[in-house]
């Protein structure tokens, strides 16, 4: 239509806001010049935030992300997201314009409400999870969640056996560390402790998303389209584990030992374990 956004100075610190009212899963932009002029923006970038306070850049391919925009008024410069943005807010802020004219812009989002189920956690709490053991194959196991915090450590999933065997997925300085012991070192002296970690300043208040799959002794374990691949030797598909998980902390003070671990203060969303989505059945339940 007619007009468009141009702001009266044309320099580097110009930006169009979006508020889309709630949370949205965006796929694709486009963006013209304003009708009938000679003000057009060639290059933008795009940020994105749930809150409208802290922002985050799109990127793509491990580096912000320069679109190219329009070379004209009128044509449509449609780009579909190589992954899609999950925010409330976004921003269009203009790199670069038409040298013989100014900052000028028409336009359009597309996407769809984002539906998820999301739990707060204040750094006391923990969410437990019992399972019917005759219900899991013992050879393998599928953790999926997102997860965000401004706290640069915390506990975010264990589970562990009865002679010490443990998993604990822990943020440790802003990192994602999943260690697994395999308990007595006696039976186990080959692989007695295995610590991975991936990532870092993970505690930007942005969702980061955590994979963990866990096949015989194979392991997959995945932050942000990061995948560390592991196989571990011996006793490894034989953890002698209980059937629970707890979420955010560990239950029992001291039940591993003598750690002394912070439980998790943020926000988890949408966590699956074998495809039970478990925030679902802490609801109904």
């Amino acid at each position: 239509g007619a007009g468009g956004w141009s702001p009266l100075v044309s320099n580097k610190y110009q930006w169009l806001q979006i508020d889309l009212g709630e949370r949205t899963e965006i796929t694709a932009v486009a963006t013209q010049g304003g009708y009938g002029s000679s003000d057009w923006v060639t290059s933008y970038l795009l940020m994105f935030s749930d809150g409208g306070r802290n922002w985050k850049q799109y990127r793509q391919e491990e580096s912000i992300w320069a679109f190219s925009g329009n070379t004209n008024a009128d044509s449509v410069v449609y780009y579909k997201l190589q992954h899609s943005i999950k925010a409330r807010f976004l921003r269009f802020v203009p790199l670069d314009w038409n040298p013989n004219g100014r900052i000028g812009m028409r336009i359009e989002v597309y996407g769809c409400t984002y539906r998820s189920e999301v739990v707060g956690f204040d750094g006391k709490s923990c969410l437990i999870y019992t399972f019917n053991q005759k219900l899991m194959s013992a050879l393998k196991d599928v953790i999926s969640l997102k997860f965000k915090t401004m706290q640069s450590e915390g506990i975010l999933l264990h589970r562990e056996g009865q002679n010490g065997d443990h998993i604990t997925l822990e943020l440790i300085k802003g990192k994602l560390s999943l260690l697994i012991n395999l308990g007595d070192t006696k039976t186990h002296p080959s692989n007695a402790q295995i610590n991975i970690t991936l990532g870092s300043l993970l505690d930007d208040q942005h969702w980061h998303s955590v994979l963990i799959e866990h096949f015989n002794n194979q392991v997959n374990f995945t932050v942000d389209k990061h995948t560390h691949h592991f196989h571990a030797k011996g006793e490894f598909s034989y953890l002698d584990l209980d059937y629970e998980l707890s979420f955010g902390g560990i239950p029992v003070p001291g039940k591993s030992g003598t750690l002394s671990h912070r439980n998790f203060h943020g926000c988890f969303e949408n966590i699956y374990y074998n495809g039970v989505n478990i925030i679902d059945l802490a609801r109904r339940h």
